[in-house]
């Protein structure tokens, strides 16, 4: 089981690249409203409330037994990760990165500014990291029920499917860490990143994002977006940002958007194994988001038609909504969590002996997008959905 699936032999940076005019920009300067009561935490480079640990190497070697093969959960372009264990018990992921990998060390650089100062239930928890010599090591919270991929797709005839009530957990859970990357963190953090893989979840199925070694600051004051080369996973990537390399908050709303129809579907966003019609989910799914009376054909076969025909559709809406070509037609990310509120307020409750994976009773309590009931109304009407 891959429980930090963000190394994931289908994670390539899209062949398209512009010049990264940010390049320069530092990450160390931003401030976040850490206890979403607007106190706001420091700077990177300031004092914090709860400092990332710094670990040697022999730490770590010893808590994955030297790195032993039985302990590997991961593997890709970046580097490998090993579940671990410290003299203390407490379980870790530990992503080890490639020693010879330019792009990797950057990485390596970012998320630990990143996700020293960003705090959020549903973003993954760095616990500590390591440099040493050439050795570079990120050290994350352990999350036992591994990715959503692991859970969505090629699932084996032992292993029971999502049911609906888990799956709008998942997203509504998804989009609480978006609306704290877009807007609490200051200034805002693009995640650019946001696909199954790297969504991580805990033994209740709470979703947490990981992976932010491709996160950049968003655009601040006059500016409306970030020059930087195209990076991302194909099939997840917003058209006007590949085509472009203008990187807005509206780019990481279309990967979104991509997300919820995996969820819907049970399909990949992108899939080779598919014939060549089928293989582009966005591209395959168009002539269904555009025609309500089809949206029923859109559904996970999984499923079993175990799922709400009403809180089905509204989530086809905010779907479609998410995945407009024209950035500024697509929502913001608070609507989004509105929205989502809305469907989740309308669990499907399942058949007795159903073998459908039921999710715990309570959605997620944290919330960082105030949705109070009337501006609830107000923006479900927006998508068309109440």
């Amino acid at each position: 089981m891959s429980c930090f699936p963000c190394f994931n032999p289908r994670r390539r940076e899209v062949s398209r690249r512009i010049e990264d005019s940010g390049g320069s920009r530092s990450h160390s300067r931003f401030v976040v409203d850490a206890s979403e009561s607007g106190k706001k935490a420091s700077s990177v480079g300031g004092e914090r409330s709860k400092s990332a640990r710094k670990f040697t190497f022999r730490d770590l070697a010893t808590a994955t037994q030297n790195f032993k093969e039985a302990n590997l959960i991961g593997e890709g372009g970046f580097g490998r990760v090993f579940k671990g264990r410290l003299d203390s018990g407490q379980v870790l992921a530990i992503k080890q990165l490639k020693q010879d990998g330019l792009q990797g060390s950057k990485e390596f650089l970012v998320e630990v500014l990143m996700l020293t100062v960003l705090r959020h239930p549903n973003l993954v928890s760095l616990i500590g990291y390591c440099a040493e010599g050439d050795e570079r090591l990120l050290v994350y919270e352990f999350m036992p029920k591994g990715s959503l991929e692991d859970h969505l797709f090629d699932l084996s005839p032992q292993k029971p499917p999502l049911e609906w009530n888990t799956r709008i957990r998942i997203a509504l859970g998804a989009a609480k860490g978006l609306t704290y990357l877009h807007d609490v963190a200051s200034p805002p953090v693009i995640y650019r990143d946001m696909k199954a893989a790297n969504i991580l979840l805990d033994n209740n199925f709470n979703p947490k994002l990981s992976d932010f070694g491709l996160a950049k600051l968003g655009p601040v004051g006059d500016k409306t977006h970030v020059s930087t080369r195209v990076m991302g996973t194909y099939g997840y990537c917003a058209p006007d940002y590949v085509m472009s390399g203008k990187l807005t908050l509206k780019s990481d709303i279309y990967s979104f958007g991509v997300l919820l129809l995996e969820l819907i579907t049970g399909r990949r966003a992108f899939d080779y194994s598919r014939t060549r019609a089928e293989q582009n989910l966005v591209t395959w799914s168009r002539p269904f988001l555009n025609d309500r009376r089809k949206f029923l054909q859109l559904a996970d076969p999984s499923l079993r038609g175990h799922y709400p025909p009403r809180a089905f559709h509204q989530l086809v809406v905010i779907t479609s909504m998410c995945l407009q070509e024209q950035a500024h037609v697509r929502p913001i990310i608070a609507d989004v969590v509105v929205a989502l509120d809305h469907v989740a307020s309308q669990p499907y409750t399942a058949e007795p002996n159903s073998k459908v994976m039921n999710s715990p009773p309570s959605l997620p309590s944290g919330n960082v997008a105030g949705t109070a009931s009337s501006r609830g109304c107000s923006v479900g009407k927006g998508f068309g959905i109440m």
